[in-house]
């Protein structure tokens, strides 16, 4: 898993190459089958909710560079890089095996979400909400715990966290996405189960792809049962349109149309 240690971080006007030793991999896997779910979801949702915007960049669970110094003694440190973040302002179509900060234009996470497990716990609320506060200054930082499906939140005000209120559903109103992060019961990847989701000013759920194709499907197929409702009232068979268009076809293949 992708690893933080806590040095300073000057900040550079012009873009630095990152350091060709740079590794992306560090062979830990993440937590459970949830964990690596849970990400992909949250970056699956917001592609496209965003789709043809490439302002942005959506990643998890990558190494998150922001020093030569950090990432040369990262071997030695146990923290992980955030499960799940946003980064606004920069060429989301690149590529990336890791977030190297100084070859972005000084650019940290707009808003980060940690998924915590029973090993990450007391890290996510310590360590690495002061990294985020500290030497991030990420604007926004959620945790949600899948074990008690609590979601806590902090936003930052005159350089500290302050909590974010929660709506009456337990939801945090993200500002930096302009979207409700929320919990949502249902299927992603053949698995039932509590899954942070995005909501937006109105509440409404943020689909991924899958559920926004099937869900303009069921739209299409109810708006043609109600038609065929409306018709039968009226006394006219979906049959006799049929074969009046047909009709209607030949006689204008007759006279040459």
């Amino acid at each position: 898993m992708a690893t933080i240690a806590k040095y300073a971080y000057r900040r550079f006007d012009k873009p630095r190459p990152a350091p060709t030793w740079l590794v992306a991999e560090d062979g830990e896997p993440l937590d459970t089958p949830w964990h690596r779910a849970a990400i992909a979801l949250l970056i699956e949702i917001l592609a496209w909710f965003w789709r043809g915007r490439s302002d942005y960049y959506a990643g998890g669970n990558m190494f998150i560079y922001y020093s030569e110094k950090q990432a040369r003694e990262y071997k030695k440190r146990k923290n992980r890089g955030p499960d799940f973040y946003v980064v606004k302002g920069v060429d989301g179509r690149r590529k990336r095996d890791y977030w190297w900060v100084p070859g972005e234009g000084g650019r940290f996470p707009n808003m980060i979400v940690e998924l915590a497990s029973r090993t990450t716990r007391k890290i996510d609320r310590t360590t690495k909400k002061d990294i985020y506060e500290q030497i991030f200054k990420t604007p926004e930082y959620f945790i949600y715990d899948p074990d008690t499906k609590k979601l806590m939140g902090w936003r930052l005000a005159q350089s500290v966290y302050e909590p974010i209120a929660a709506n009456d559903k337990g939801w945090l109103w993200c500002e930096q996405l302009g979207l409700f992060l929320g919990t949502w019961q249902g299927e992603y990847l053949n698995s039932a189960d509590t899954w942070l989701r995005f909501y937006d000013a109105d509440g409404i759920l943020i689909l991924t792809q899958a559920e926004d194709v099937h869900a303009k499907a069921e739209q299409s197929k109810q708006e043609l049962n109600e038609l065929k409702s409306l018709l039968q009232e009226k006394g006219i068979s979906i049959a006799s349109l049929k074969s009046k268009q047909k009709d209607g076809k030949r006689k204008n293949h007759r006279n040459g149309k």
